[in-house]
């Protein structure tokens, strides 16, 4: 049965608070398998016999709403994106010496020309970005809750909603599930 991680947005910020003990029971309630919870912010690993991601996205944001009552905007990889996305390498040793924050945004979507000319847009000497795939790479000079780029900036700059998840993150899922 193929496996997938759902990164979910709106879990356990902005006072919104949720036990990944719930979020299981969530997940179990639609159906899923082989559920477990990454860190408490929202990412949840497991399996379906379904394969149509758009529709799984679809399924757990309904399922979340109704029992959350407000809106988790879901964004799905197979396991296999998940490793791929870990070892990607969207800039060079060179623009990272100094980085202290380096994330990807997940998407719906991959970025449309126009989104991707307005993301490189906002690049500047402390904060560089790259698209690929359904992804935003970004790498900064500050910390995170430093930076002037936020959600809310490349969200109404892009007009697209995404989840960021520190790459960290991204690579110890990898190693802890061993996804490839």
């Amino acid at each position: 049965m193929p496996r997938f991680v759902a990164f979910l947005r709106a879990i356990n910020v902005g006072g919104r608070v949720v036990t990944m003990a719930e979020l299981r029971k969530h997940f179990e309630a639609l159906g899923l398998d082989d559920v477990e919870t990454f860190i408490a912010s929202g990412n949840v690993v497991f399996s379906s016999r379904t394969r149509a991601v758009a529709a799984l996205e679809r399924k757990i944001a309904k399922g979340l709403h109704a029992e959350l009552g407000y809106d988790v905007p879901s964004f799905i990889r197979t396991d296999g994106e998940v490793a791929a996305i870990a070892k990607y390498q969207p800039f060079t040793a060179a623009q990272m010496n100094g980085s202290r924050t380096f994330c990807v945004g997940l998407l719906a979507e991959p970025l449309t020309s126009q989104a991707k000319k307005a993301l490189l847009a906002l690049q500047s000497e402390i904060d560089i970005f790259h698209a690929h795939d359904r992804e935003i790479y970004w790498s900064s000079q500050l910390g995170q809750s430093d930076s002037v780029i936020s959600n809310v900036l490349l969200e109404r700059t892009l007009k697209v909603r995404f989840t960021f998840r520190g790459m960290h993150t991204m690579v110890r899922l990898v190693a802890k599930y061993g996804f490839s």
